[in-house]
C-alpha cells in the first residue's frame, strides 16, 4: 500500500505536465495562425479538443497562456542560439536556422509569434520583463562564446571586444528574423554569401 501510495503524485504530475502540453500545443497553433489576441479561450479549447473549464484548471487565464508560450519560444531560441556558436560553421548555422524558421511548421520557433511577441511587450509588462532577460541571457551566451579560448570553440578575443562584437552578432541574427519573415524564398547563395561578408570580420 505505501509503495502505491508513493506513486499516485508522480502519476498526476505527469498527467498535469501532458494537459499542460497539449494546451499550450494548441494556444501555439492558435496563436500563430490568429495571434494573441484574435486567438479566443474558446478557439485553444477547441484546438486541444476539450473543455474551457479544464484549461482555466491549468492556467488561470489566457495571460498565463501567453507567457509560458513566451517563456516556451523563448528557450527554443535560446536552443538556437547555442547550436550557432561556432567560429567555423557560424555562416552555416544560420543558413541552416533561416531555413528552419521559414519552414512553416508549427512545432518550430514561429518567426511571426517572435515578432508578436516584440509588439506585445510595448502593451505588457510581464512580457517585456521577459524578453528584455531573454535578451541579456543571450548577450552574455555570445559574449563568453567569442571570449573563449580557440581550443574551447571560441573566437578568443579580448573581453571588451566580444562584448561590442556580440552586440553586432545579435544585430545580424534579429535582422536576419525579420528578414526570414518578410523574404522566405531569399536566395541562400545571396544569403550565404551576405553572412560572409558581415560575420567574418566580427569575428577576428
Amino acid at each position: 500500500m505505501i509503495g502505491d501510495d508513493a506513486q499516485v503524485p508522480c502519476r498526476a504530475a505527469t498527467r498535469a505536465d501532458a494537459q499542460r502540453d497539449r494546451i499550450l500545443c494548441a494556444a501555439l497553433r492558435c496563436f500563430i495562425h490568429h495571434g494573441f489576441h484574435a486567438a479566443s479561450m474558446a478557439s485553444i479549447a477547441e484546438t486541444a479538443q476539450m473543455s474551457a473549464g479544464l484549461i482555466y484548471r491549468y492556467f488561470e487565464s489566457k495571460n498565463a497562456i501567453v507567457l509560458a508560450i513566451v517563456e516556451r519560444q523563448l528557450k527554443e531560441k535560446g536552443a538556437m542560439i547555442r547550436q550557432l556558436q561556432s567560429t567555423h560553421q557560424l555562416v552555416d548555422n544560420l543558413v541552416q536556422a533561416y531555413d528552419h524558421w521559414t519552414s512553416g511548421r508549427d512545432d518550430t520557433m514561429s518567426i511571426a509569434l517572435m515578432l508578436e511577441m516584440t509588439a506585445e511587450a510595448t502593451r505588457n509588462p510581464q512580457i517585456a520583463d521577459t524578453l528584455r532577460r531573454a535578451d541579456e541571457f543571450v548577450l552574455a551566451q555570445f559574449e563568453d562564446w567569442l571570449s573563449r579560448d580557440p581550443e574551447q570553440g571560441g573566437a578568443g578575443l579580448p573581453r571588451a571586444v566580444a562584448s561590442k562584437r556580440a552586440v553586432s552578432i545579435r544585430f545580424v541574427i534579429e535582422g536576419l528574423v525579420l528578414r526570414a519573415a518578410r523574404e522566405p524564398d531569399l536566395d541562400r547563395a545571396v544569403l550565404r554569401a551576405a553572412l560572409d561578408d558581415t560575420l567574418q570580420p566580427l569575428l577576428r
